[in-house]
């Protein structure tokens, strides 16, 4: 949508961000280039690694495999408690990177698996891969064609269309659902509902597996109360889905409080059993 003065209105998610001209949105990743919205982070990868896929995480979906992981830069969101703040919450000129094609990206998975039948294919993460939505789209095409598989790793936070275009090419996802109150989504700059409506799409995509994961921040989401209610909405869209209740570290504007205890974790993991099961402790 095109405002006054030259303004573009960025439609990748609820943020709504209307850019002048040379302008550069929240999630530092899009900007408005000549009057048109654009992924600044296409191809512009600040992380490579072979990962295995347990640390996506993903409990559930192709064990012992591994997965080409690679990240850029921006997210969408600002959590105070950011596990990745290094490359999720800066711009390009935050960070070093490299350009890379979505045909180098498929070739080497393709090559990787030549010589490693235990990789699976190719993992988008590390920073919110969605802020650059069309990356993980061309990238997941040529994968596919090559008889791989992709994997997103995201909070989820982006308008349906941005899930209606990747979900077909995504093989096995996992949402970090931060929270399961509105505000304490506020402080992440997301909103409860949009990221529901991600879980929702996925779920309801039959080539998709699905894993959840809830980082437990003391303070902040660590009551008996929130996880029961979670872990039912979870098992209303799908009591398969795969919940991972994970410990906090202090990181980035959270160096104030120590980390989650590990009897805590297990104590909600405990909880999410009611309604889920398969609940995994990660962190601990």
């Amino acid at each position: 949508m095109i405002l006054s003065k030259g303004q573009v209105i960025c439609q990748v998610c609820p943020n709504g961000c209307a850019l002048a001209p040379g302008a550069v949105g929240a999630c530092r990743a899009r900007g408005n280039v000549d009057g048109a919205i654009v992924p600044l982070g296409f191809g512009r990868v600040t992380s490579v690694a072979v990962d295995p896929v347990e640390k996506k995480p993903l409990a559930c979906w192709k064990p012992g495999s591994t997965v080409l992981s690679l990240g850029s830069f921006g997210c969408n969101l600002h959590c105070p408690w950011c596990q990745n703040h290094e490359i999720s919450q800066v711009g390009e000129d935050g960070v070093g990177w490299r350009t890379v094609a979505p045909a180098d990206v498929a070739d080497l998975a393709a090559e990787l698996n030549a010589r490693d039948q235990r990789m699976a294919g190719v993992a988008y993460t590390y920073n919110e891969p969605l802020v650059a939505w069309e990356f993980v789209r061309d990238c997941g095409e040529l994968v596919h064609e090559r008889g791989l598989s992709n994997v997103l790793v995201s909070a989820g936070c982006v308008n349906p269309q941005v899930i209606e275009a990747v979900a077909p090419l995504i093989d096995a996802a996992n949402i970090d659902l931060k929270t399961f109150r509105q505000k304490t989504y506020a402080l992440t700059g997301g909103r409860l509902a949009t990221v529901q409506a991600t879980i929702e799409a996925l779920a309801a995509t039959p080539t998709c597996h699905l894993e959840v994961t809830t980082l437990i921040v003391p303070g902040v989401n660590d009551t008996r109360e929130e996880m029961d209610e979670l872990a039912a909405w979870l098992a209303s869209v799908d009591p398969g889905i795969v919940l991972h209740v994970s410990r906090f570290h202090p990181a980035f504007r959270m160096r104030d409080r120590g980390r989650t205890s590990v009897t805590l974790v297990y104590e909600l993991a405990d909880v999410a059993r009611a309604h889920l099961a398969h609940v995994f402790t990660g962190n601990c």
